[in-house]
């Protein structure tokens, strides 16, 4: 079981990066972003979700 909450956290991880990379973010931003993520995966994730690069409109 905890292996597949490892896997879905790794591919969650994993589209984050891809977006923040597509996003138009300042190269700077970009970077930061990108190693939040690596750096603390599950609230690096949640972070980027509600505050990240090309933010939501709410």
């Amino acid at each position: 079981m905890s292996s597949a909450i490892g896997l879905l956290i790794l591919i969650l991880d994993i589209f984050a990066i891809i977006k923040i990379i597509q996003s138009s973010a300042s190269g700077t931003e970009k970077i930061l972003w990108v190693l939040g993520v690596l750096f603390f995966p599950v609230v690096g994730l949640i972070v980027w979700y509600f505050a990240g690069p090309g933010g939501k409109k709410v």
